[in-house]
C-alpha cells in the first residue's frame, strides 16, 4: 500500500477497509473545524481535507484490485469470506464478494453460503449449480448440493407433517420446479377457512328466508 497515503491517515501496512475509513473520517471530522479558523491553522487544515480524501480513494482502490488480483490467482481473498463467514459477518462477506472482478465456481460457491446463513434457500441452491456448472468434478460442491437438496426434501416433509398442503420450499428439490424465494404454495388450512366461510354464509341466508 501507498505509505505516503498511509502516513497522511496515520495507518500502517495492512491497513483494513474499516481502519482507512475510521482514520479518515476522524482527520476529516478534526480539519473540516480547523478550516474555518484564521491565518495559516485554516489554510492547512484546507489543504489537508484535500490529501485526506486523496488518499482514503487511493488506498481504497489498492484494497479493491487486491481482492481482484487474489481470486484470479485463487488467492486470500476467498480465505477473508471464509472468515468472515466463520464470523458470522454476513455484509462484510458480501461486500468482499462483490467487490471481486472475476466470479469462477469457488465464488459462486461462497455466495451459495451466504444465501444460505440468510436463509434463501432457492438463491444458494442457483449459486450451487454455477458452481458444480463450473467445476463440474468438485465433491465439495456436488456434496454441499446434495445437504442442501436433503434439507429441502427434510422441510418439505416436516411442513407436511405439520398439515400443511405443500411447504414454503416445494419446488426446489432437484427434481422440482422452481417457486418464488419469499413465496410459497396456497395451503390447505386457507382452503377449509374458505370453506367453513361458504357453508357460514349459505346457512345464514336460509336462516333469513
Amino acid at each position: 500500500m501507498n505509505k505516503r497515503n498511509l502516513e497522511i491517515l496515520g495507518l500502517s501496512e495492512g491497513a483494513t477497509r474499516e481502519d482507512i475509513e475510521a482514520a479518515y473520517n476522524s482527520l476529516r471530522e478534526k480539519y473540516s473545524e480547523e478550516r474555518f479558523m484564521d491565518g495559516e491553522v485554516g489554510n492547512n487544515a484546507a489543504r489537508m481535507l484535500t490529501k485526506i480524501e486523496t488518499a482514503r480513494t487511493e488506498l481504497l482502490a489498492e484494497l479493491a484490485e487486491s481482492a481482484s488480483a487474489d481470486v484470479a490467482g485463487g488467492g486470500s481473498a476467498y480465505g477473508r469470506v471464509e472468515e468472515l463467514l466463520k464470523e458470522g459477518n454476513l455484509d462484510e462477506a458480501q461486500r468482499v464478494l462483490d467487490s471481486f472482478n472475476e466470479r469462477p465456481a469457488q465464488w459462486h460457491y461462497l455466495q451459495s453460503v451466504v444465501f444460505y446463513r440468510k436463509n434463501w434457500v432457492n438463491e444458494s441452491k442457483k449459486q450451487l449449480e454455477i458452481a458444480m456448472h463450473l467445476e463440474p468434478d468438485n465433491e465439495k460442491y456436488k456434496e454441499a448440493y446434495k445437504k442442501l437438496n436433503d434439507k429441502i426434501a427434510y422441510d418439505a416433509s416436516r411442513h407436511t407433517n405439520e398439515g400443511a398442503n405443500k411447504s414454503a420450499y416445494n419446488g426446489q428439490t432437484m427434481d422440482g420446479a422452481q417457486e418464488n424465494q419469499m413465496g410459497g404454495n396456497f395451503c390447505s388450512d386457507c382452503l377449509t377457512c374458505c370453506y367453513l366461510n361458504l357453508c357460514l354464509n349459505c346457512m345464514c341466508n336460509m336462516c333469513c328466508n
